[in-house]
């Protein structure tokens, strides 16, 4: 069966680490179809020449799979040039097996797009893709296992003043039985974690992943506010906005906005933005059976920073947290958090789209606002003699 086109004139880039190839179908006005090829290397010099081959066809639509992070680069020059280029799930584009060259994908992406098959994954503007750059230079470092030092097991903060001062003790030759009075924890369970023989190879490490560890959250806090300084004007609003919701901080909603963006309507749903974040619930039917289904992959960084988000909700006084109990108690811890990510994802939607505060249905705000406004209110009416003196 033959594709019907939508498009006349379309592109389709198939993009590797080295090189990117280009296939162009263009529809004549005889009627006639006109296929072109070409290959460019990925050094700058090819890639504003592949921009400029992609404009002087004057294009309806250039499409190209999101390959690792390789399509950012000629995203961007085609962008320089005024294309907005349209990337794709390399899912959604699998072609049959044994048929698989690198100029075959590029035609098979431009002859799916000339037919309108594909649909264009989120791209953030520039500012915000930039902006990733610093979002995502953070790491967890769990590196002082190797040294012997089984903490971790019994501190939720391997990197907290009382975890830092116990390993600093050991480091000066204190014995475990003094050292474990620092932390509020079973004494037993911490005698057993600083059990061992600190040998000099262990102490010289220890004492440089220590300096290590110093230096990265230095970084991380310059990372923090060089993207909190970075955020201005729409953006800033939304970050007020974000805060209104438990469980998220400031760098937390910064952290999300550099994800998804402010403006919702490139997802058009809530339930796309949870399939781009990869919290969309399962959903597996056959024969009129529904089973459970797992989740698909989505943006590692979103779905992170959900689950984070769930879990501070989850310990504070709100009706996300009554939303966790009712489901801990069926489903487990785990499926729990999963499920108030999104929750608290599609509220998060719901907040971005129509500019709004977070409201708890657990919280009576008028009550709130009399309970903070009265004693000005009282001291108004008996300065206006609406009330005697006494009254208040």
């Amino acid at each position: 069966m033959d594709l019907q086109p939508l498009f006349k004139r379309v592109i389709g880039l198939d993009v590797h680490q080295a090189q990117i190839t280009a296939c162009a179908i263009v529809e004549q006005p005889s009627g006639e179809v006109l296929i072109e090829r070409c290959q460019f290397r990925s050094m700058q010099r090819d890639l504003r020449a592949m921009a400029a081959w992609c404009a002087q066809r004057q294009p309806d639509e250039v499409v190209m799979e999101s390959t690792s992070i390789y399509w950012k680069s000629p995203y961007a020059a085609l962008e320089a040039m005024g294309i907005i280029a349209k990337v794709v799930n390399a899912r959604h584009v699998k072609q049959v097996p044994g048929r698989k060259t690198d100029m075959g994908d590029a035609e098979w992406l431009a002859t799916l797009a000339r037919a309108g098959l594909l649909r264009g994954s989120f791209v953030p503007p520039p500012k915000l893709r930039g902006l990733r750059l610093v979002a995502r230079h953070h790491r967890l470092h769990k590196i002082l296992n190797d040294a012997g030092i089984r903490l971790s097991v019994v501190v939720g903060d391997i990197n907290g003043q009382s975890s830092r001062a116990m390993i600093a003790a050991l480091l000066e030759g204190q014995s475990p039985h003094e050292v474990s009075r620092r932390l509020k924890a079973d004494r037993k369970d911490l005698l057993e974690a600083l059990q061992g023989e600190l040998s000099p190879q262990h102490r010289f490490i220890l004492k440089a992943l220590l300096v290590h560890i110093d230096a990265l959250q230095e970084q991380i806090a310059q990372h923090d506010a060089y993207l909190l300084d970075s955020l201005a004007g729409e953006e800033q609003d939304m970050l007020a906005l974000l805060q209104s919701m438990p469980g998220i901080d400031r760098v937390g909603a910064a952290l999300l906005l550099v994800e998804i963006g402010c403006d919702m309507q490139v997802f058009g749903r809530a339930e796309r933005l949870a399939s781009r974040a990869g919290l969309c619930p399962g959903n597996h039917e056959s024969a009129g059976k529904r089973r459970n289904g797992r989740m698909r992959k989505g943006n590692r960084y979103v779905r992170r920073l959900f689950c984070e988000f769930a879990n501070s909700a989850s310990r504070t006084r709100c009706a996300l947290q009554a939303k966790y109990q009712a489901l801990v108690v069926r489903r487990g811890r785990q499926r729990s958090i999963i499920a108030l990510a999104h929750k608290m994802l599609r509220i998060v939607y719901c907040m971005l789209s129509r500019s709004t505060p977070y409201q708890d249905t657990h919280i009576d705000y008028r009550a709130l606002v009399v309970q903070r406004n009265a004693p000005r209110w009282i001291k108004a009416l008996a300065q206006f003699g609406y009330l005697p003196a006494a009254a208040h």
